[in-house]
């Protein structure tokens, strides 16, 4: 196995703002990001796989102009249903606090829970996986740390904690001795410290 995991470029979306599968743009260091990140690739990649939404497909088509991008609906980001391009601070608390004391397992109204991304996102990774090319996996932070996490066998509760994953990271996924590993080649926060829950006291 050889799978090199990217993050989209920095998003076109002020700080505080919760989104997931909604469709952002990027922003004008779109060019500056691209430019990080192609010399942390290799040559030899066969495949290329993306999230359908444009913060992906556009990194994708330009990283690999050559390349067939093949889209799925399963690597976009968590479905943040009624909350999505809502205000962090401004969704009301007593709907937001189970979600808070339970993330993984609780579902967002209209949207999906963690673990239910997690499902499908490990499904398709394992396909990906079995397919014994050196690939590529264009898709979002949640969606990257997903992935690490199940390779690892680190609890999804701590998938934040444990895994750094900057926009516009790349990572390498391989096997060595049997076993799974994952090294960081690229990682660099470029716009600060990102916001995806509420900043008040829960």
């Amino acid at each position: 196995m050889e799978i090199y995991l990217i993050r989209h470029t920095t998003p076109d979306v002020a700080k505080g703002i919760c989104y997931g599968q909604t469709d952002l743009d990027v922003t004008e260091s779109f060019e500056q990001e691209v430019a990080s990140i192609l010399p942390n690739l290799p040559a030899n990649i066969e495949t290329v796989y993306s999230s359908p939404l444009q913060r992906c497909y556009k990194l994708a088509k330009a990283l690999f102009p050559k390349k067939n991008i093949i889209l799925n609906d399963d690597l976009m980001e968590l479905n943040c249903g009624t909350w999505e391009m809502q205000v962090w601070n401004e969704i009301p608390k007593e709907e937001m606090q189970p979600w808070l004391d339970d993330f993984i397992n609780v579902v967002v109204p209209q949207g999906e829970s963690y673990l239910q991304m997690h499902e499908r996102v490990i499904n398709q990774f394992n396909y990906i996986a079995q397919q014994a090319k050196p690939a590529v996996i264009i898709a979002h932070g949640g969606v990257l740390r997903s992935i690490l996490a199940h390779i690892t066998n680190t609890p999804l509760k701590e998938s934040f904690d444990v895994f750094s994953c900057h926009y516009g990271c790349v990572v390498k996924l391989y096997v060595e001795n049997g076993v799974n590993k994952y090294e960081m080649l690229y990682n660099v926060s470029l716009a600060g410290k990102e916001w995806h829950r509420p900043s008040r006291e829960s």
